[in-house]
C-alpha cells in the first residue's frame, strides 16, 4: 500500500471563512451596499441626464486645464465617437465605476502606502499580501463580492478595488522611501516631527510617484470592470459580455475598441498631471 500524504482541505477552510463573515458581517455590508449604490446610480442618472455635448465639453475643458490643448482635444474627440457609435449610456457608467472604485483605492490605499513606508514590520506583512492579490486571478475576486454585496455595481466596485489598489500602495511607499536622505536629514536638524517631516517634506516629493501609482490603479480599475459585467455590472463591459453570449463580433469589437478609448484618455491626462507635478518638483 502505497504511502499518501493527507490532503491540505484549503478549499473547505476558505469556504469555512467565507460562511462565517457571511453570517457575521453581511449586514454591515448590505447596508454599505445599498448607500454606495444608490451614490453611484445618482452619479451615473446624473451625468446621463445631461445632453452628451455638455459632457464633451465639460471633460475637454478640465483636460486642458490639467494638462495641454492636445489632450483636451483628443479627449473631446473620444467622448465624441463614444457617443456617436451609441455607445454613451454604457461609457458613463463605466466611467463612473472606475471613478468611484479609483477613489476608494486611494482612500484605502494611500495611508496603508504611508504606514508601509514609515514601518518596515509594517511592510513585511503587507509585502506579501500584495503580492497575493497582484497575482490572484482577477475573477476569484468576483467570488465573495456576491455574498457581501450581491450582484450588480457594487460587488464590482468592492472586486476592482481590491484588485486595482497595490499600485496605489506599492508607489505611495516607494515615493516616501525614495525622498533624499539630505532633506530628511535637514528636517530633522530643524526640529521637525514625524509628521511635520512627513507633511512637509516626503509626501510633496512623493506626489509625482504617487500620481504613477494612481494612473495604474485606473487602468487596472477599467480593466476590472470589464470582468465585472459578469456579476451584472453593466457598463461597456456589459456589451461586450452581451457580444460574447450572442455571438456578435461587430458589437464585441466596438465594446472593445470603445473602452480602449476611454482607457487612453484616462491615461493621458494622470500621465500627463503625473509629468508636470515631476517637472515642478524638480524645478523647485
Amino acid at each position: 500500500m502505497a504511502f499518501e500524504i493527507p490532503q491540505i482541505p484549503l478549499a473547505d477552510w476558505c469556504d469555512a471563512a467565507l460562511d462565517w463573515a457571511t453570517d457575521h458581517f453581511s449586514g454591515v455590508t448590505r447596508a454599505i451596499s445599498a448607500v454606495i449604490g444608490t451614490g453611484i446610480e445618482t452619479i451615473t442618472d446624473t451625468l446621463v441626464s445631461l445632453p452628451p455635448w455638455v459632457v464633451i465639453v465639460a471633460v475637454a475643458l478640465l483636460a486642458w486645464r490639467l494638462t495641454t490643448a492636445r489632450i483636451a482635444l483628443l479627449s473631446a474627440v473620444g467622448f465624441a465617437f463614444l457617443w456617436n457609435v451609441g455607445l454613451w449610456i454604457p461609457t458613463m457608467q463605466s466611467l463612473v465605476l472606475v471613478l468611484v472604485s479609483t477613489a476608494f483605492a486611494l482612500m484605502i490605499g494611500v495611508p496603508i502606502g504611508i504606514t508601509a513606508a514609515l514601518s518596515r514590520r509594517f511592510w513585511r506583512v503587507v509585502g506579501p499580501l500584495l503580492d497575493m492579490m497582484q497575482t490572484m486571478p482577477s475573477f476569484v475576486y468576483l467570488i465573495p463580492a456576491i455574498p457581501f454585496f450581491g450582484l450588480g455595481a457594487v460587488s464590482a466596485c468592492f472586486a476592482t478595488i481590491v484588485f486595482a489598489m497595490p499600485p496605489t500602495i506599492r508607489l505611495t511607499a516607494l515615493g516616501i522611501l525614495q525622498t533624499p536622505p539630505e532633506l530628511v536629514e535637514a528636517a530633522d536638524a530643524f526640529g521637525s516631527s514625524r509628521w511635520q517631516k512627513l507633511f512637509k517634506v516626503q509626501l510633496p516629493l512623493a506626489i509625482p510617484t504617487i500620481m504613477a501609482g494612481i494612473n495604474q490603479t485606473i487602468m487596472l480599475a477599467l480593466s476590472m470592470v470589464v470582468i465585472a459585467a459578469m456579476i451584472g455590472a453593466g457598463g461597456l463591459g456589459g456589451e461586450v459580455w452581451k457580444a460574447i453570449q450572442r455571438l456578435e463580433a461587430g458589437a464585441g469589437f466596438q465594446a472593445g475598441i470603445a473602452i480602449v478609448v476611454l482607457a487612453i484618455i484616462l491615461d493621458r491626462i494622470t500621465q500627463h498631471v503625473a509629468l508636470r507635478m515631476r517637472v515642478d518638483k524638480k524645478n523647485d
